[in-house]
């Protein structure tokens, strides 16, 4: 069981760090000391799938330890992925992957946003998932983007 864990913490290392774009940040919750707890919305663009752009929302935790990075923020999130213009597939695109990721603590859990493709439907799906480096987490939220037929 030790081994998927660092198996898991050395995943989440190797991840890309695609970067986000900060949209918003709605404070939640008044604190005396640091800052306060908030709802973040960030955007992140597909990079494999042009025209593709995720958007998440998520808790973000505040206070003493949220400002020096110690907190672990709620797994309390939403996304929303929408085509912002002609969608084209790559040749060589992964049925599934991991398409970004975003830490919700210092070292043991993130937000990571999954692509499949529904070769079917012609439909992508992208997923948020939250990980914990012990237990994993059921907390999910989907969001599918339709490709032109």
């Amino acid at each position: 069981m030790r081994r998927y864990g660092l198996a898991a913490l050395f995943g989440l290392l190797a991840l890309p760090a695609y970067a986000q774009t900060q949209i918003d940040s709605i404070s939640t919750t008044f604190r005396w000391l640091g800052p306060n707890d908030k709802i973040v919305v960030e955007r992140y663009d597909d990079p494999r799938v042009q025209n593709v752009s995720c958007y998440l929302s998520r808790a973000e935790t505040g206070g003493i330890k949220g400002g020096l990075g110690f907190a672990e923020d709620p797994s309390r999130f939403s996304v929303a992925c929408r085509g912002v213009g002609p969608i084209t597939l790559p040749d060589k695109m992964p049925k599934r992957e991991v398409m970004g990721a975003a830490q919700a603590s210092l070292f043991f859990k993130a937000f990571q946003i999954h692509r499949a493709y529904d070769e079917e439907k012609k439909v992508l799906v992208y997923t948020v998932i939250s990980t914990k480096l012990i237990n994993g987490s059921p907390f999910n939220s989907i969001s599918v983007v339709p490709l032109e037929r």
